[in-house]
């Protein structure tokens, strides 16, 4: 039983279609696939039409975009309601901050001499719900300016680079909290990835009290001995392990879908969790075998 819990479509910084992603899920040889586009569950229904279509199990998710002090930090929700009031209102204010930083993103770059435009990014998000980064890192791969998204943040757009803006996140505790209320399952995504120094032991047991239920342990940017301690503090504190590719289609390298995987008996626990209503019966029967 092979189950990728966290991939990407072109709904936020994917390249694939939600249905694109699901078949390829499927001919990787996935039997479970989850969709955790950025900050919006628009992808939902394109995804578990094509899953139902092509026989594979199907899990909605999102990852939210929020903070803890400074530090940005990724959280996986899983099975949540996506019109639960509170949620929608911290989604779209997320949602607001991706799109709102654009002209200042653009503005820095064209004063760096990179004739970056807003126009030039909107021809490559396409449909996404809200114009990111990683658009605007494809438009300056277009232009000819870097040769990949990589190059693109590492010169330009990473926090401390000269065309990085800061945006809008939710607080960490207050999305933990809205996920539990909308009936989900939340999970740190990359814990130790891009967040090292924030995420210790007593932070996850804090989060825990508040209702974290997982951490994302077996991802490509932990190393193995990351991937032991992690596994250890989940253990430690009775936390859901995951395992996924974190897969943005050509967007990132080194992210195959099913490079990591999680346990079925880990996906149970997450279904059995769960106190929402999104459609689960894919998953769930491909979950038990």
């Amino acid at each position: 039983m092979r189950i990728d819990l966290h991939t990407h479509s072109s709904v936020s910084d994917g390249t694939d279609t939600p249905a694109d992603l699901v078949r390829a899920a499927k001919a990787a040889g996935l039997d479970v696939v989850a969709l955790t586009d950025h900050d919006t569950a628009r992808g939902w229904a394109e995804a578990q039409r094509t899953a139902e279509e092509v026989g594979i199990g199907f899990v909605p998710g999102i990852e939210i975009s929020t903070r803890l002090g400074s530090a940005s930090v990724h959280l996986l929700a899983y099975l949540l309601d996506p019109t639960h009031p509170p949620l929608v209102t911290a989604l779209d204010a997320i949602l607001d901050g991706r799109n709102s930083r654009l002209p200042a993103v653009c503005s820095k770059l064209q004063g760096l001499g990179l004739a970056v435009t807003e126009e030039d990014v909107h021809r490559v998000s396409g449909d996404a719900a809200a114009t990111g980064r990683p658009h605007i890192a494809d438009a300056m791969v277009a232009a000819g300016f870097v040769a990949s998204r990589e190059e693109a943040f590492a010169t330009y757009l990473n926090p401390g680079r000269p065309a990085y803006v800061k945006r809008y996140a939710c607080p960490l505790d207050e999305a933990v909290s809205l996920v539990v209320a909308a009936g989900g399952v939340p999970v740190i995504a990359h814990a130790w990835g891009r967040s090292v120094g924030v995420i210790t032991e007593e932070e996850v047991a804090r989060l825990a009290d508040l209702g974290l239920r997982g951490i994302e342990v077996d991802h490509q940017e932990h190393s193995p001995r990351e991937r032991d301690a992690l596994r250890a503090i989940a253990r430690d504190l009775d936390l859901i392990v995951t395992g996924s590719s974190d897969h943005h289609g050509l967007g990132k390298v080194d992210h195959d879908l099913g490079c990591n995987t999680t346990d079925p008996a880990e996906l149970e626990r997450i279904l059995s969790e769960a106190t929402s209503v999104p459609s689960t019966g894919s998953a769930g029967r491909a979950a038990s075998g």
